[in-house]
């Protein structure tokens, strides 16, 4: 998990920093009115094979957490448990290897 978080944070921080900025700017309505924040967000990672693994291999806890959220808008400390799941899974996930016979190649010394 933190690996995908670092790529997210690392490819998509302004994506993500706007997100954050409309949840807390606006806890009655955020699921609305910032859901194409969060598209954004979708769109950026999809790239990055670590987050593709987690939302395969975490699809149903991240389901669950997500119908959560919707039932819960207001109050979203209501989903602790459900995050708690998710982020259980999204731990176990480790990134894929290269293929075989692929070695990275060390970079040139500058």
């Amino acid at each position: 998990m933190q690996a995908a978080l670092e790529v997210t944070a690392r490819h998509c921080g302004r994506e993500l920093d706007q997100y954050g900025q409309c949840v807390a700017a606006k806890p009655e309505s955020w699921q609305r009115d910032c859901h194409h924040l969060k598209m954004s967000i979708a769109r950026c990672t999809s790239n990055h094979p670590i987050i593709r693994q987690i939302r395969q291999a975490c699809a149903e806890p991240f389901e669950a957490f997500e119908e959560c959220l919707r039932q819960n808008e207001a109050a979203t400390g209501n989903c602790a448990e459900q995050v708690r799941r998710f982020l259980q899974c999204a731990e176990q996930v480790q990134p894929a290897s290269p293929p075989a016979g692929v070695q990275a190649r060390p970079l040139p010394a500058s």
